[in-house]
């Protein structure tokens, strides 16, 4: 995902008057704008930056509606429809038998040495964003099995 559909796209919700996909849409680029100035790129914006920070905002909304209270409906239909508009924009994470493939095929010299914080570690600086840490660290254990 690229900073100028977000924008493009918040300008199209503020013309149909969509405060709620308004609203999530400037969220996330405002979350955007945050990292890359923490990062120091403030002018150019690459795309795996907007991607791993959509995926942190989607992240943070997911438990955001897991925690609120059943009696909170309308807010947590809020919650809800904030995510949903959030993971139109999220890159595809790659499925735990694309991770077993890609993890036998590129690390199969760190995978005979059994230790997972080494594999973690080597796995990690690869697979960032493009797959849930939870899924990579399930199929490193099984594969360390």
């Amino acid at each position: 995902m690229d900073m100028k559909t977000l924008q493009k796209d918040m300008v199209a919700a503020m013309k149909a008057k969509d405060k709620v996909r308004k609203d999530a849409i400037s969220s996330l680029i405002s979350a955007v704008k945050k990292v890359a100035i923490d990062e120091g790129c403030r002018d150019n914006i690459p795309d795996d930056m907007v991607d791993r920070v959509i995926l942190k905002e989607m992240k943070s909304v997911k438990e955001q509606v897991d925690t609120c209270p059943d009696e909170r409906a309308e807010l947590k239909a809020e919650y809800q429809a904030r995510y949903d508009i959030i993971a139109q924009y999220a890159p595809q994470l790659l499925s735990a038998d694309e991770v077993k493939a890609i993890l036998t095929e590129k690390f199969a010299d760190v995978l005979a040495t059994k230790n997972k914080g080494q594999i973690m570690k080597a796995v990690m600086a690869e697979l960032k964003g493009k797959a849930d840490g939870k899924v990579i660290n399930q199929v490193v254990s099984d594969l360390c099995k």
